[in-house]
């Protein structure tokens, strides 16, 4: 009779060290089963693995912090019914549908240049960009490029073969995208569209020469399952980018009642999708203040994040700049310069 193969469990020790190898050695990113071993790890074992995700930033990433500012050119009325966001036209949320004016993109460009960023991204609610819209960000992105040293950035939904090659005409270096959540758990998220919709946009963009930027949410009640499921996703993917958000409840909105992600689950997560995604840059973005507050925000610099949105987001409030950018200076991580071959 053949005997049934002997099932051991790891200990929490053999996880961290089999990661030490894998990804701080050897530069290869964990499996979707190894990152949920890792976000299954006790608290007491947390620290050992924020000190891990750090190495592993600086040792594929490097030292240099990216920080970004972001503002929205179209908020308000979006016909898509993400559940998590107040800017949807379906949902009871005091959000209103509004255009920003060119000089004022300019203008906004011009205070996040201040704040030493690199990159400046230009958002819009909407299911994708109409003829309006792609006029107004072509004039906004010539305009900025003649007046601020910066790089340009969009997100501007689901987008058509024509309009990813004209945003790449127009200098647009970065496009984001979020994939959101995990594709099992995406259904739950979003109804109006498809995981695999925002899936194509992300192809066509890394064919034209774009960097992608995809991320999602954490704490959308979504499982452990699936939060390693999504780092497997966007480990496929391979993204220039990842943005880290954490659920931000939103009043008006279906996910308006959920409870805000544990700070310690919001630390291992940023750990274990470090140790996904070794050489990805790894964004802090919304949500983090409510989610980690001052001492998680140092705790995810030091866990794994490259990356920082500084000031405000689409509709809720960030941190003051001067507060990220006096974190990095007494952690003494210096901010990335932005690159002339862009």
């Amino acid at each position: 009779m053949t005997q049934a193969p002997v099932t051991t469990e790891i200990s929490a020790g053999d996880v961290l060290t089999v990661a030490r190898e894998q990804v701080l050695e050897r530069g290869i990113g964990l499996s979707r089963e190894q990152t949920l071993d890792v976000l299954r790890l006790d608290d007491d074992r947390l620290e050992r693995l924020l000190e891990l995700a750090h190495e592993v930033r600086v040792k594929w990433c490097g030292p240099e912090v990216e920080v970004e500012g972001i503002i929205s050119l179209k908020t308000g009325g979006c016909p898509e019914d993400c559940h998590f966001c107040s800017q949807s036209g379906l949902f009871a949320s005091p959000v209103r549908a509004a255009w920003l004016d060119i000089p004022s993109l300019v203008e906004a460009a011009k205070q996040t240049a201040k704040t030493g960023a690199t990159e400046f991204c230009i958002v819009a609610a909407v299911r994708g960009p109409d003829e309006r819209l792609m006029a107004q960000v072509a004039a906004g992105v010539e305009a900025i490029r003649n007046e601020v040293d910066i790089q340009v950035a969009c997100s501007l939904g689901m987008l058509t073969q024509d309009q990813v090659d004209r945003l790449a005409a127009m200098g647009v270096h970065r496009y984001n995208h979020n994939l959101e959540t995990a594709r099992s758990h995406f259904p739950n998220v979003v109804t109006t569209h498809t995981w695999e919709e925002r899936w194509d946009t992300l192809r066509m963009v890394r064919a034209a020469g774009m960097e992608v930027c995809c991320g999602g949410i954490l704490g959308m009640g979504e499982t452990l399952e699936q939060r390693a499921e999504f780092a497997a996703d966007l480990a496929a993917l391979e993204p220039d980018e990842v943005p880290l958000n954490f659920l931000n409840p939103r009043p008006g909105t279906p996910f308006g009642d959920l409870e805000v992600l544990p700070a310690a689950d919001a630390l291992r997560a940023v750990a274990a999708f470090r140790l996904a995604l070794p050489r990805t840059i790894l964004r802090f973005a919304g949500g983090r203040e409510i989610t980690l507050g001052d001492l998680g925000a140092r705790q995810g610099i030091l866990g794994g994040i490259n990356a920082v949105i500084v000031g405000n987001y689409l509709t809720t409030l960030g941190r003051p700049a001067e507060q990220d950018l006096d974190l990095l200076g007494e952690l003494q991580m210096p901010i990335k310069a932005l690159n002339e071959t862009f």
